[in-house]
């Protein structure tokens, strides 16, 4: 019989436990009794085992103590406490102390069993139930993706992709992963035919054919909830990903009620300064220039490009008759904006309408480039998302939001694109003034390979300024970014494998628009 496990008990009653032991060997497991905590920790100096099972009172050294040294040697050992006494200090004492799980004496050999089994067993018994349950939807998921779906069928399709992403990063089936990934690339080829066929004809009708695009997304998903008296919070999370609100949902409906989780559509390039600028003007970029000549500023002109976003937000709710709400704007660039607004969220209860621009997630998905340390910690897309996942909980964001959330408030939450991680380099020629985006250029005279991209010779047919008379946009399709010749090799090196955004993905175009309410 092949071992399940090696299995540390420490009982200083072990004799009595002869049975359960016995149990235990008959199911593959090896079993090394010890009748203190001192044998124990000296076994484990030398010894591997997969779990200890803990007796809690013991002479001499006690079961907590015990479990603190051993703690303190192996951090990552799982314990199982066993104790005669359900006293409410001792179970907080153990869990504080990390204990994986806890029995009540006298202990039945099938719930040690099962405690065993949850330990050892339960991600391979997640793995399998999860590669089962993904294999029946793949079928669906390829004929779905055969069936010329619409703006609505894609984003149905992208959630069941990153669904099971989800899914399959809880798991170790690298194989399943493989193939989910390879069906992902599939599906963004496909994705990028659809926009190719469908964008301009969007566009042509300023948003009101197609799907919900960035410049209608404060007119359909916030006006309507908007009134005085009811302080609503519309957060703005730069370059959020669906797969990265999926992952930290659980941790703000902790606090907040789920009313309305939907999708929407960004805006081509999918870059901040296109598709941030969109939402707050209610108009595409070609009518911002139009209507704001000075504070606009294409790729090649000097000066920050999102700094006029209060500008455009007045002038919005202006036109959509809202101008009487006391509407505050807050724009969180680094950590001294982001505890000053933890420090004053209590202020923003007064305001109908509070807007908090926050630029984490693009400052992490750029220093990811930039950074050998962050290269290594978003490593790749389970690391990424772990990472942003991370910072969101620990962050001045969620903990203002936690102080306010018993306040009869609503909070939006959106994001002006996502990200892709880049792999495959595409060769782009253009003159001095050609912009440096991986993920979209304009310029004039560009040379390219026409696969790789949806171009527009007429800025105009996708709702963009013309910078220059003869400049023409091109957006690179699923994982291509864009390289010049020169210095080819050292710029595809450094790139390759870094998350980007600009051009034409579901992670990028496909975004999450939340409201929430108090619990």
């Amino acid at each position: 019989m092949s071992t399940q496990g090696e299995i540390l008990w420490v009982d200083d009653e072990i004799d009595s436990l002869k049975s359960q032991i016995l149990f235990l060997k008959n199911k593959g497991y090896v079993v090394t009794p010890v009748t203190n905590g001192y044998d124990a920790l000296e076994l484990l100096k030398d010894k591997i085992v997969d779990v200890v099972l803990l007796d809690e009172s013991m002479p001499g050294l006690t079961g907590l103590e015990t479990l603190t040294k051993i703690k303190e040697i192996l951090p990552q050992m799982p314990v199982v406490m066993i104790t005669k006494n359900e006293a409410e200090y001792i179970m907080e004492d153990a869990i504080g102390a990390q204990i994986t799980d806890y029995l009540i004496k006298p202990v039945n050999p099938n719930q040690v069993l099962l405690s065993l089994k949850k330990i050892m067993d339960g991600k391979r018994l997640i793995s399998e139930k999860t590669t089962v349950a993904y294999q029946q939807d793949f079928r669906n998921l390829f004929m779905a993706l055969s069936n010329n779906p619409d703006h609505e069928e894609w984003k149905e399709l992208y959630k069941k992709l990153v669904y099971w992403e989800l899914e399959m990063g809880k798991s170790d089936s690298e194989e399943m992963m493989e193939i989910l990934q390879s069906q992902k690339q599939e599906a963004n080829q496909e994705f990028f035919k659809f926009i190719s066929k469908n964008y301009a004809n969007w566009i042509k009708t300023n948003g009101t054919t197609g799907p919900l695009l960035s410049h209608r997304v404060f007119e359909k998903k916030v006006a309507p909830y908007l009134k005085q008296g009811k302080p609503t919070f519309l957060v703005v999370i730069d370059n959020l990903r669906l797969d990265h609100w999926k992952a930290f949902q659980a941790i703000i409906t902790e606090s907040f009620r789920i009313v309305e989780d939907d999708l929407f559509y960004s805006i081509l390039p999918t870059a901040t300064q296109y598709c941030r600028n969109a939402i707050f003007a209610g108009m595409l970029p070609i009518d911002i220039e139009a209507h704001f000549p000075l504070e606009w500023k294409n790729d090649d002109e000097d000066g920050g490009k999102n700094l006029y976003e209060k500008v455009f937000l007045e002038n919005q709710l202006k036109h959509l008759k809202l101008d009487k709400l006391k509407t505050q704007y807050i724009k969180i660039t680094n950590n001294d904006d982001a505890k000053t607004m933890e420090d004053n969220i209590h202020n923003c209860l007064s305001n109908d309408l509070t807007v908090i621009v926050y630029n984490f997630v693009d400052m992490l998905s750029h220093a990811r480039t930039e950074m050998e340390v962050l290269k290594e910690l978003a490593g790749d897309e389970i690391s990424y998302r772990s990472l942003a996942v991370s910072w969101f909980e620990h962050s001045p964001l969620h903990r203002a939001l936690k102080k306010i959330a018993d306040k009869g408030i609503q909070v939006m939450i959106t994001t002006d694109h996502g990200s892709v991680k880049v792999k495959n380099p595409s060769k782009c020629v253009g003159d001095r003034a050609t912009t440096t985006n991986l993920r979209y250029k304009h310029g004039r005279n560009l040379q390219y390979d026409e696969k790789d991209v949806l171009a527009f010779r007429d800025p105009k047919l996708a709702g963009l300024p013309r910078p220059n008379v003869s400049s023409t946009f091109i957006f690179a399709k699923t994982d291509i970014f864009l390289c010049y010749p020169n210095n080819y090799n050292h710029f595809v090196n450094y790139y390759k494998n870094t998350f980007q955004h600009g051009g034409i993905s579901l992670e990028e175009m496909i975004v999450p628009v939340v409201r929430m309410e108090s619990k």
